[in-house]
């Protein structure tokens, strides 16, 4: 009877094997099979009760209340001359909408376009510039377009199309006006450097002196050219110069600009800078070199001297997140604002002086994203999405300003991100969790009553059947000093307790990140389903040093960057080996980044536990990559060189056992190739075999041109034979 069992047991597995389809790395990276649907290009109207959206070329207006379309404002595929649309904007009065096309990337976030300007009175539409610009915004009144071309800031003036040149000493390498240099757009999150006041009569503008910030040189090897072709550009690598930044005012009526006093140090950053409600003044945040102190100060558009009012300091660093969170009450007297000086990020009230009210929300949870405020209603509403009930899950919720009647919005279990409209009668909620794919809802406030569902992506909850996708199941384990780690596993379809199953383990575990929540997917995620079918078990952990749990557990690798992030992944190997069912002579790590500098300091410093790993353009060497990022976590290299060097790839090279695969581009401008050529130097020297692989010409994200199925392909492979 027990070999009845057993024999029907293998069988009913077999068939379960057979009738689900398998993934190929063509349906995840090539067919599309498991795109996930969305709705994008939310624009709210200011008729709360309509928002506008872009589809198929298409700017269509929707009523909120309905849920239904309305109006097709343009199709730009029935104009004369046809463009297709990658964003739009409406003016303030919604007559003009600016239109984005053309979109050429510089790197991550930086772009040149051609923009057009479509009167819907009219229905004419007009070329902005015929050159190649960045960044065009519409002036408050709706009378005028401010934009960045070659280095310089330009506005016209919408009634005759005149324009006014506002600099003119860019010049590349050398001064930017308008825009950001390379490492405020990498690290700071921005590309548009000029802001216009209230009252439209004054722009607010970065100037980048970049002078004598270091060069580096990428070779683009256009394939067919005799020579290679060498773009050199400004990048600071940690502990040298950075750029000298000046904020300046314009004035449009006199033409004058006004330098605003940021203070006699020039080595700081400016991470933000916008008006108040007041139009004669300018809010400017200043971060000192280490980024352990924020300054918030106000600096008068007309003379440009500037008062302290705030300032927020830290034993390690200021997180800059904060940054973004500050908001200007429209009494003109106070400023809602996040810290982490409790351990946990917070919102705090202050007088517009700058002193301490009350601290709005409390408890050990984090604060994850500041929605809004509506400030007209009486309790003045405070919208925020938290950590409140668990690190693996995000939720919506209000509280007066008072810090009273704190409530969850949030209906389902998972991780929900929000959409507000302008005037907060209503949101669009983009949800997920770990057995159902991104879901979009609109929702009305009051009564927190759900209108309409915009999408539910249920053609991909039937691929996921077809395919039998697996199920993200949590776990936490404790790591060598007691802390509990939270991680998941995806186990094969046919599972069997009985069997040995090889693991590789995925992860990013940067200062600040998270790669484990309960939501659908991830990064990666369906390559690792494939995975999963061909019989392995994967694992994701995020160790010390990642985010949503506290300040005081993402700070502790402060100066020592990568020795308690190894030791958690070390540990999580060392876990699923005691497992019954995992084979822990097969047990592999992989990761992209950050990540792919811990999996190559994996298979060193934890050769004992790893058979391989798999590094995709990996930091081997703090000294080789940026000032903000870097010196924030480790200091700079000449105040703390142990800390550069006791963690890095290149120092621990003779170490390495197991096999090994190292994978870059040569055209990345953030982990420059030169990384992965110090590791090669290093392991080569220290006679490891291992295997290498560039991508010519492709950046970080290593795509265009077939590269990413190609590469799927390749670490596919190599997973195959080694794991």
């Amino acid at each position: 009877m027990k070999q009845y069992i057993i024999l029907l047991s293998l069988l009913v597995s077999s068939l379960l094997s057979f009738a689900q389809k398998q993934i190929t790395v063509e349906d995840i990276y090539s067919k599309g099979t498991f795109r996930s649907q969305s709705v994008y290009g939310i624009n709210w109207m200011n008729d709360g009760g309509f928002y506008s959206t872009l589809e198929s070329n298409k700017i269509v207006k929707y009523d909120v209340t309905k849920g239904v379309k309305v109006e097709t404002i343009l199709d730009a595929n029935e104009l004369e001359n046809e463009i297709w649309i990658s964003s739009y904007e409406f003016s303030a009065d919604e007559k003009y909408i600016l239109l984005l096309t053309d979109r050429e990337s510089i790197f991550r976030r930086s772009y040149t376009a051609i923009f057009y300007l479509y009167n819907r009175e009219t229905k004419s539409i007009q070329k902005l510039d015929e050159d190649r610009i960045a960044y065009a915004t519409v002036s408050p009144d709706g009378t005028k377009v401010a934009y960045v071309k070659n280095n310089n800031i330009y506005y016209i003036t919408l009634s005759d199309m005149s324009v006014v040149q506002v600099t003119n000493d860019g010049k590349r390498n050398s001064i930017i006006n308008g825009s950001t240099d390379w490492v405020y757009e990498e690290e700071l999150s921005f590309t548009k450097a000029f802001f216009w006041s209230p009252d439209s009569k004054k722009i607010a503008y970065y100037k980048f002196d970049e002078t004598e910030v270091p060069e580096y040189t990428l070779q683009k090897w256009n394939q067919g050219a005799t020579y290679p072709e060498n773009y050199t550009y400004k990048y600071p690598k940690a502990g040298e110069k950075n750029s000298v930044i000046q904020i300046l005012v314009y004035n449009l009526d006199s033409k004058k600009k006004v330098n605003v006093d940021i203070g006699t140090e020039t080595d700081i950053y400016i991470p933000r800078i916008n008006w108040t409600f007041d139009a004669s003044v300018l809010s400017v945040r200043r971060m000192n070199r280490l980024q352990n102190q924020l300054d918030v100060l106000h600096a008068d558009a007309a003379t440009g001297k500037t008062t302290l009012i705030l300032q927020d300091k830290s034993d390690t660093y200021v997180d800059l997140e904060l940054t973004d969170d500050l908001t200007y009450l429209n009494d003109g007297e106070h400023i809602l604002l996040a810290s982490e000086k409790s351990g946990y990020k917070h919102l705090y009230l202050y007088t517009i002086d700058g002193k301490l009210v009350r601290q709005v929300t409390k408890g050990n949870w984090e604060v994850s994203t500041f929605v809004g405020i509506d400030q007209s209603s009486k309790k003045k509403t405070i919208y925020f999405s938290s950590k409140e009930e668990s690190p693996l899950e995000t939720y919506f919720y209000t509280i007066d300003l008072s810090g009273k009647n704190k409530r969850k919005l949030s209906t389902h279990t998972g991780s929900n991100r929000v959409n507000m409209s302008n005037d907060f009668s209503y949101y669009i909620n983009y949800f997920s969790n770990s057995t159902t794919p991104n879901t979009v809802e609109l929702y009305a406030t009051k009564g927190n009553k759900m209108v309409k569902e915009l999408e539910n992506n249920a053609k991909l909850k039937e691929v996921a059947k077809e395919y039998g996708l697996v199920t993200k199941e949590f776990y936490t384990f404790k790591n060598e000093v007691g802390d509990d780690l939270n991680g998941y596993m995806l186990k094969p379809a046919n599972f069997d307790p009985n069997k040995k199953y090889p693991v590789l383990m995925f992860q990013y575990s940067g200062p600040g990140s998270q790669s484990v929540s309960n939501s659908w997917g991830g990064s990666n995620a369906y390559w690792h389903q494939m995975l999963v079918q061909k019989g392995y078990i994967i694992s994701v952990v995020d160790g010390r040093g990642t985010g949503g749990r506290g300040e005081k557990f993402k700070k502790q690798t402060y100066r020592n960057l990568g020795r308690m992030e190894i030791e958690d992944q070390i540990a999580s190997a060392k876990y699923l080996g005691s497992l019954a069912y995992v084979d822990a002579t097969r047990i592999g790590i992989w990761g992209w980044s950050y990540g792919g500098y811990m999996a190559s300091l994996a298979l060193e410093e934890g050769a004992d536990v790893f058979a391989m790993a798999i590094a995709v353009a990996p930091v081997t060497s703090w000294r080789y990559y940026d000032t903000i990022y870097t010196e924030r976590f480790l200091s700079t290299p000449q105040d703390n060189p142990e800390g550069y060097d006791n963690n890095s790839p290149t120092t621990h090279a003779g170490k390495m056992k197991g096999k090994f695969l190292l994978i870059h581009g040569t055209g990345d401008d953030n982990v420059h190739f030169q990384n992965a050529v110090a590791l090669q130097d290093a392991l080569i020297g220290a006679g490891v075999q291992f295997q290498s692989f560039y991508y010519p010409d492709r950046a970080h994200g290593i795509y265009r041109k077939n590269a990413r199925p190609h590469l799927y392909h390749m670490m596919t492979q190599f997973v195959l034979d080694n794991l």
